[in-house]
Formats: C-alpha cells, sequence, structure tokens
C-alpha cells in the first residue's frame, strides 16, 4: 500500500499524456521505501529514425528525493547527458538546497512485485575516458567480458578478482559504461556490482564512452 500513491500518479501521468515509461527490472530490492519525493520522468521517444529522450520533470521540487522513472530501452548516451543536466542544477541551487535530499533510479522488482529504487546521489558522471585510474573496471553493452585494468575477466569472477589483487592503499574506482549499453543493463551491472561502492568513500566517478 505504500506506494499506491506513486503508482497512482505514474498511472494518471500515463494517462494524461498517453506516454508510458517502461522501467528497468531486477530481482533485488535495494531501497524499499523513499518518503517525501518527486518524480521526473525520461520517456522513450523515437522521431523518424531517431531516438530521443523527453524529459518531463514539471512536478520536481528542489528540497525533496527525486525519483528518475527512466524508460529501460534507452541507450546510456541519451540518459546520462540529462541525468548529468539534472544533477547540476539540483547541485547548484542554494536558495531551496536540502542537503539530505537524494536521487534514486526507479526499477521494478520482479520477485518482490514491487517498486525498488537505487541510490546514486553521489555519482559524478562524465561522457568521456579517465585519463588514470588505480582500478579501471570496463562494462561493454551485452558482453560477459569485463576489462579490469584490461585484463579480461569473466563478468560473474569479477568481484573475486578484484579481491585478490594486493592493493597498498585503498584503490580509487573507475566505473567506465559502453555509451551503447540500455538503461535496463546498466541498472543490472550496478546493482550486481554494487559492492564495489564500498571502495569510493567520497566521490564516485562513472564514465559513459
Amino acid at each position: 500500500m505504500k506506494y499506491l500513491s506513486l503508482i497512482i500518479v505514474c498511472l494518471l501521468f500515463s494517462c494524461a499524456t498517453k506516454e508510458d515509461v517502461f522501467l528497468p527490472k531486477s530481482n533485488i530490492s535495494l531501497v524499499k521505501d523513499v518518503q517525501d519525493h518527486s518524480p521526473i520522468y525520461i520517456f522513450f521517444k523515437t522521431e523518424g529514425k531517431d531516438t530521443i529522450a523527453e524529459v518531463n520533470r514539471k512536478n520536481s521540487i528542489i528540497s525533496t528525493n527525486w525519483i528518475f522513472n527512466i524508460d529501460k530501452r534507452l541507450p546510456l548516451k541519451l540518459v546520462i547527458p540529462e541525468i548529468i543536466k539534472l544533477q547540476e542544477k539540483k547541485r547548484g541551487e542554494q536558495a531551496h538546497k536540502n542537503e539530505k535530499a537524494e536521487n534514486y533510479y526507479s526499477y521494478a522488482d520482479s520477485v518482490g512485485k514491487n517498486m525498488a529504487f537505487l541510490p546514486f546521489t553521489k555519482v559524478y558522471y562524465s561522457m568521456s575516458k579517465p585519463a588514470t585510474g588505480d582500478l579501471v573496471i570496463v562494462f561493454k553493452k551485452g558482453s560477459n567480458i569485463v576489462l579490469v585494468n584490461n585484463e579480461e575477466v569473466k563478468k560473474e569472477e569479477v568481484l573475486e578478482h578484484i579481491g585478490r589483487i594486493a592493493f597498498f592503499v585503498k584503490p580509487k574506482v573507475y566505473l567506465l559504461f559502453d555509451k551503447n549499453m540500455s538503461y535496463q543493463e546498466y541498472i543490472e551491472t550496478k546493482i550486481e556490482f554494487r559492492k564495489l561502492d564500498s571502495y569510493n568513500d567520497e566521490i564516485p566517478k562513472e564514465f559513459i564512452f
């Protein structure tokens, strides 16, 4: 029942605009409850042969938690530039700034049959590759092979592989994602490798290339 209001808002929004957002799915709920939130929608649209990401943030309030409802079919090259703009707007706000307000990606828990949320408030995105990094992990679109400091590792063995690396100090981890990867695959990957967040105590950085 706690998400009834959010679901109703989504349904009303969809009916009013005749548009739908197909949320990504996972079988894990990282965060199940977000209070005092505002919705932001990024729709999948087509114009001829071109795909575009259409943003609607009319109901967003700077001082609240923002929930990003993004269509799973969109590629990262269209999604992340819009995320960067919205992050910069919220971070740059002074008059109504709320230091406790967070940003979340929404997705559907296919097992629990509920909406779930992935926090990403502290993440800084860049549409480029990093010049250097202690631990650089590259995720390619639709591939079961991940590059860990240029070494090919099977996806299911990445965390174990990193655990065997002897670092003299805690490494700075840079995550790189293929710009053509779908938002669905991105969310799946972020949830699967959420343990990597523990390496970044200060400012997590992600690169879309």
